[in-house]
């Protein structure tokens, strides 16, 4: 393959990639944030290939570089999505007024629960 089908294929998946990414609702970012990780993952694999079929040490350096940065990128995606995971969950005491709301069974010690979240929302404000 010359060099100008090489750059020609390069600029055509930044193209289409800069469309499909830009086109996506931000309810869907999550999604694909897991999705990318598997790719990720499948980047890793492939550095410890080419790391494992290299022979001179110019190819072993940069294949070694390949390993460590597709690690990074793939334990990266992985903390950014459950930092993005925890934005969803809700607290116990929207839960519990959300029960309320439907009218649904509540537990008797909501003074006790009360208090916890207070102590949870003291400790959270602390860090």
């Amino acid at each position: 393959m010359t060099g100008m089908v090489a750059l020609y294929i390069f600029m055509l998946a930044a193209f289409t990639g800069y469309e499909v990414i830009s086109r996506v609702p931000v309810i869907l970012h999550t999604p694909l944030m897991s999705g990318s990780n598997f790719v990720h993952g499948i980047v890793l694999v492939g550095a410890m290939v080419a790391l494992g079929g290299a022979h001179t040490p110019l190819e072993k350096a940069i294949g070694f570089a390949g390993v460590l940065l597709a690690a990074g990128n793939a334990v990266g995606g992985y903390v950014v999505t459950e930092r993005m995971l925890e934005m969803f969950k809700s607290s116990g005491r929207a839960a519990q007024e959300q029960r309320r709301a439907h009218g649904q069974d509540v537990r008797a010690g909501s003074a006790a629960t009360d208090g916890q979240e207070r102590a949870r929302r003291g400790r959270e404000e602390r860090h």
